[in-house]
């Protein structure tokens, strides 16, 4: 059965060199959906090109990350009655033409997550950073019972119950809108799929964390995770 109802999420940080293009190839994809941008506090133009482009925005008074600007398009797809909510980044990194898979895999699961590791993928990261994506994909892995290879990608797709679980109960932390929520729609018992897609190279403005603090943070989190499973894993034997 088709998603009639279909949200594309653009949370953005001070993007204005790059928003409008971004807007402008996804409506000329799928102009059958609709496009909320979550101005996360920019102090440039953002807001005003991202409206101009045609999409409505919301605007958040600071900078808070990520996960809080999607907690802000999720209860705004919760509100509205949205079937599909898809998490875009601002910065032109991710191709429009495979929105459709990421949508139409929902008929299959609540979320689809999309990959950037697999065979004709360019994407590579190696060293500390690579070592702990790989630690956090085992994990969660284990976790939802099927391959999890990309949990730190931010393209994906929410169906129904995934929308109303992430409209009350969203991570705000940095990586809560990947590796945080995907822990939360694995707890809850929603289903998880993956789909291959194309990662380009930023043309504008830079990432909100650099390469050493995400790849600290990273750590973090796989070993906050791996405590989980194992603590989980006691109270089961202790049960049993």
């Amino acid at each position: 059965m088709a998603l009639s109802k279909i949200l594309i999420a653009i949370p953005a940080w001070n993007e204005v060199l790059s928003i409008g293009g971004v807007i402008q190839d996804i409506k000329s994809h799928r102009p059958d959906v609709d496009i909320l941008v979550v101005n996360d506090g920019s102090t440039d133009a953002t807001p005003q090109v991202a409206r101009s482009a045609g999409a409505t925005v919301a605007n958040l008074p600071f900078n808070v990350g990520v996960g809080g600007a999607m907690r802000t398009a999720f209860l705004y797809a919760q509100r509205g009655e949205y079937e599909c909510v898809v998490q875009v980044d601002a910065d032109g990194q991710h191709e429009p033409a495979e929105l459709d898979h990421l949508i139409e895999k929902l008929n299959y699961c609540d979320i689809v997550v999309g990959t950037r590791f697999h065979e004709k993928s360019t994407y590579d990261v190696k060293g500390p950073r690579r070592w702990a994506m790989l630690l956090l994909s085992r994990t969660l892995s284990r976790m939802a019972k099927t391959p999890v290879t990309d949990p730190t990608s931010g393209f994906r797709s929410a169906g129904p119950r995934a929308i109303q679980l992430f409209s009350d109960n969203y991570p705000a932390e940095y990586l809560g809108d990947t590796v945080g929520s995907l822990s939360i729609a694995i707890k809850t018992g929603l289903k998880i799929e993956e789909t291959p897609v194309t990662m380009y190279f930023r043309e504008h403005g830079r990432p909100s964390k650099n390469a050493l603090w995400s790849a600290l943070y990273l750590g973090r989190a796989s070993l906050a995770l791996v405590v989980q499973i194992m603590r989980r894993s006691r109270k089961i034997s202790v049960l049993n």
